[in-house]
């Protein structure tokens, strides 16, 4: 059986009561006089189950997660003089203190429970929010002394609670036991939290309520009251009454014309079928709810309260509203008697004020004359009945709406909660160590390679084979003919260093066409090969090789750049993927810093590396790799002269082919003509152009792999040590410095604070709703 389905089974048998006698419903209440039963009216057959509902509920609220779920509730609002003091007296039995004013300042909510008991009455302060207003995970609940069994010593208990609450910087125990006649300034002008009366006997009713402030229309400086306290009045008032399931019940007073009392023109704005209103004084509390009708799920109760003050002629003009012919609720309007101030002074016991509410009712015109149909909505006993059956009903609609509530909102706040940073931990020293650990594993095997498709080494080799290219491209654009011929004769593809290039070779006036050409064939003399160390060579041929490698910096220093680029992003990638988490981000920070100084040394280092290589390669031409050079020189010895001398035999071909000589082949040919003049220059060309391809390869492997030294893979030397001391971690302090870099921003910390007081709330109601002891 899932929560759901268990739920719905504890709650079969309270959820029964309310149902099972069709003659009672919401637009239906039998009338019952004061002599058949006392405040509780309480048929046995369904207050059973009313009362488990009310005391699930209840518990529901000591847990606070009203500020979260929308519980059930009834709220007792008005402009002050409403009458609504008396009337909550009248329900529960008890007297409020008036005296004082603060019964007005916070909400008082009232329990009721029927027992077979002595009459008794509970006093606690419930606290929801601190000192500073701001809500706490579980409600904290405050017994405010001894258990009362007398109702005489009911209205100073309350009051010296009320002054607890609005003094939030002072113990409670102070205001239980301070001399009754000292005077106390309240710290708040009101307060949310609340005082919470459990009043239970055999004359009680099985109902809850909550009994907000009146609203206020305007502050004198006799109160000592604020221009603030309007609005305190309206947010305090608002923040119950906007709840769905809260049933409002608004009360208006008789002696003052109802169109006078601002409710009319706003109850017909907000709600015009009268849904869910029980008469009241609603001017400026439509106005904040800003409701329209499709916005009304539960219905206001209304009552007129003071039928006895009503001027003389003016009585007909109230019938219309018992008899819902004007401004008709769903739940009809209700009348009750309240004492009079005269009553009130001669301390008339409650069930004499009941008595004489029944006498009123029934000897006093035009009341006394309504159909007997419109009688059940007078007296307080029948207004009680309907409050009872009203919340009885919508906490038998709710619960099974709050557990799927209450899954929804845990689900959320965990979420809310997981996607957060984590915590400051507990050793924050060891932590930002297995970072630092962690960070530079990661690290180490990024530099090795992984097999991402943004991967540090694939980023990198597009750029190495961009430079090699480059590199290539500087090879010497030798032509093997005079000036006079350029743009004449071309030269052919060099065939046989597309094998082993793994491209197709373009003939050598494709390659670099737009670089000078310096190297002239005139006037230059033969020279030994550079096979050795010193080598013979003679100036032309140095002077060529050195104009080349020259060009190669250029490259090798974009190429480091680049790399150099690649390793910034990607080290502050790694960077932010450990440490973005941790604390406010001064760890984060601090290690990109530490990280970007180091790399800069990295390739200050690389490119120290890089041009002591081309030093190298510009100090002398030389190579031990005599057999790839020799066979070099000798393809491009042949690619030269073949070059030189192909349009001319191709003449001396054709010409023999006139004659009739045939069988004669080019190579054959060649033998037979002298040593062309330009055979040294051909020589220089072979040897340069050999030499080229050896060195270019040479350093187009050298350069990469200095870089990979010193900048790639030269990243993780010493760089561990480095990050805890600069960071200080290892150091004397240590400790404190982790602690500072391991704080968290105050948002964060708030946020977390406040999602883990709302779980907190949410999962003790969810285990009061399961019935599970906490």
């Amino acid at each position: 059986m899932n929560g759901f389905s268990s739920l719905d089974h504890a709650l079969s048998n309270s959820t029964q009561g309310p149902s099972q006698d069709p003659s009672v419903s919401p637009t239906t209440v039998k009338l019952v006089h004061a002599n058949e039963a006392s405040v509780g009216l309480a048929h046995p057959e369904k207050s059973q189950g009313r009362r488990r509902m009310l005391d699930l509920v209840n518990r529901l609220h000591n847990t606070g997660v009203q500020v979260d779920i929308d519980l059930p509730q009834i709220a007792v609002i008005g402009a002050q003089s409403a009458g609504k003091s008396s009337l909550i007296e009248s329900i529960s039995g008890i007297t409020l203190p008036r005296a004082a004013g603060t019964c007005t300042r916070c909400p008082t909510e009232c329990r009721l429970s029927r027992n077979d008991g002595p009459w008794k009455c509970v006093v606690s302060l419930c606290f929801i929010t601190d000192q500073s207003g701001q809500n706490l995970g579980q409600a904290t609940i405050q017994p405010f002394g001894d258990i009362i069994k007398d109702k005489a010593e009911v209205e100073d208990r309350i009051r010296r609670a009320q002054m607890a609450i609005l003094n939030p910087s002072k113990p409670a125990k102070y205001f239980l036991e301070s001399d009754e006649d000292e005077r106390h300034e309240a710290e708040l002008s009101f307060s949310k939290n609340f005082v919470s009366l459990e009043i239970s006997g055999p004359d009680v009713a099985d109902l809850s309520f909550c009994d907000l402030p009146g609203l206020i229309a305007s502050v004198s400086s006799s109160t000592k009251g604020s221009g603030n306290d309007i609005a305190l009045v309206e947010n305090l008032v608002t923040s119950y009454i906007k709840r769905p399931s809260c049933i409002i019940l608004l009360t208006v007073a008789c002696e003052t014309d109802f169109e006078n009392q601002g409710a009319h023109q706003l109850t017909k704005r907000f709600d015009p079928e009268g849904k869910r209103t029980i008469g009241a004084n609603l001017s400026r509390l439509t106005t904040l709810l800003k409701f329209t009708d499709d916005d009304l799920p539960v219905p206001f109760s209304g009552v007129l309260t003071k039928p006895d003050r009503i001027p003389t002629g003016e009585e007909a003009n109230w019938l219309p509203f018992i008899r819902n012919e004007k401004e008709p609720l769903q739940n009809n309007w209700f009348c009750v008697k309240q004492p009079s101030s005269i009553d009130l002074k001669s301390n008339i016991t409650w069930k004499e004020a009941r008595d004489r509410e029944t006498a009123f009712f029934a000897t006093t015109a035009p009341w006394c004359e309504l159909d007997q149909g419109y009688q059940k909505y007078l007296r307080t006993a029948n207004l009680i009945e309907r409050l009872s059956l009203v919340l009885s009903d919508l906490i038998s609609k709710r619960l099974p709406e709050i557990y799927e509530e209450l899954e929804r909102t845990i689900a959320s706040a965990r979420n809310a909660l997981s996607s957060l940073p984590p915590p400051p931990p507990d050793n924050p020293q060891s932590e930002i160590s297995n970072l630092l650990h962690d960070f530079m594993s990661d690290l180490a095997r990024h530099l090795q390679g992984v097999p991402d498709e943004d991967g540090l080494l694939q980023a990198i080799l597009p750029a190495q084979e961009k430079f090699r290219m480059a590199i290539r491209e500087t090879a010497p654009n030798f032509r093997p003919f005079e000036k006079r011929f350029e743009g004449k004769r071309h030269m052919g593809r060099v065939t046989f260093l597309a094998a082993e290039e793994g491209r197709t070779v373009d003939d050598e006036d494709s390659e670099d066409e737009n670089r000078p050409n310096g190297e002239e064939s005139e006037g230059v003399s033969s020279f030994v090969p550079t096979t050795q160390s010193h080598p013979k060579s003679k100036k032309p041929k140095k002077t060529i090789i050195e104009e080349i490698i020259k060009e190669w910096e250029a490259p090798a220093l974009a190429l480091c750049k680049s790399v150099y680029g690649y390793m910034s992003e990607h080290v502050k990638n790694l960077i932010t993927k450990h440490f973005e988490h941790f604390g406010q981000g001064y760890l984060e920070q601090r290690v990109k810093t530490i990280m970007h100084k180091h790399l800069q040394g990295c390739l200050e280092m690389a490119t120290a590396k890089i041009l002591w290589l081309l030093d190298l390669e510009l100090a002398h031409p030389f190579s031990l790799n005599t057999h790839y050079l020799s066979d070099y020189k000798t393809k491009f010895l042949t690619f030269y002269r073949h070059s030189a001398s192909s349009s001319g035999l191709v003449k001396i071909m054709e010409g023999l082919a006139a004659i009739g000589l045939s069988g004669i082949k080019a190579d054959d040919l060649k033998k037979l003509i002298a040593e062309d003049e330009m055979e040294p220059a051909l020589m220089i060309m072979a040897d340069v152009r050999a030499y080229f391809q050896v060195a270019f390869k040479r350093f187009a492997d050298t350069v990469p792999l200095a870089i990979d030294h010193e900048l790639v893979r030269g990243v993780e030397r010493n760089i561990l040590g480095a990050l805890n001391v600069q960071l200080g971690v290892t150091g004397p302090e240590g400790h404190e410095i982790s602690k500072d870099l391991a704080q968290e921003s105050l948002q964060v910390a708030d946020r977390r604070a406040d999602l883990g007081k709302k779980l907190e709330r949410l999962e003790v109601a969810h285990k009061e709703l399961l019935g599970i002891a906490v």
